[in-house]
């Protein structure tokens, strides 16, 4: 993620969901259809699960996010880890829906809105503390979907960000403003 200097709290919240979508996506990308649907033990969930689970929080949270508690009587927590998307255009489907939820309720959002305040589950949140609980929500299922992803690749992982005793060079191609190196 390339680095941009901001003091708007909201510009690097959105930032960094940005982020951790982009870095899922890499992971999911990287597994096969069948891969999508294993956990990697009988407690564990698979990706496809995570990504319902993800995008029925996202829908929970973020919809009339201002004005309605983040928990809608309607969510069925417990039924998103189970009957995973049946395919992956299905799942990534899901997925976007989730994310553009998430985006389209905080794009519109200003930096004087951090104060305002929020029900999730019938708890009082500022907006920024929502935003807080779930980026690191978010990244902890995104950062699962990458170990998941990289156990079913065997050799084959193509690294996220800077790949395993590349970091020296990475440093360097930063230093000369290398791009080809990153």
């Amino acid at each position: 993620m390339a680095l941009e200097f901001t003091t708007s709290y909201l510009t690097d919240s959105l930032s960094l969901f940005r982020y951790y979508k982009k870095l899922a996506e890499g992971a999911i990308a990287q597994v096969s259809e069948e891969q999508l649907q294993t956990a990697l033990d009988a407690e564990g969930n698979s990706i496809a699960i995570l990504v319902k689970h993800m995008s029925g929080n996202m829908r929970s949270r973020w919809t009339d996010f201002l004005t309605t508690d983040g928990e809608k009587p309607d969510r069925n927590r417990d039924t998103e880890f189970e009957g995973a998307p049946a395919t992956r255009a299905e799942m990534m489907a899901m997925w976007e829906k989730g994310w553009t939820i998430l985006f389209s309720a905080l794009g519109p959002l200003t930096d004087t809105d951090m104060s305002r305040a929020v029900l999730i589950r019938g708890e009082r949140h500022s907006v920024m503390q929502a935003i807080n609980r779930q980026l690191a929500h978010y990244a902890y299922h995104c950062g699962q979907i990458v170990v998941i992803a990289r156990a079913f690749s065997g050799g084959g992982w193509k690294s996220l960000s800077v790949p395993k005793g590349r970091s020296a060079a990475f440093n360097q191609a930063v230093a000369t403003g290398d791009a080809s190196q990153r």
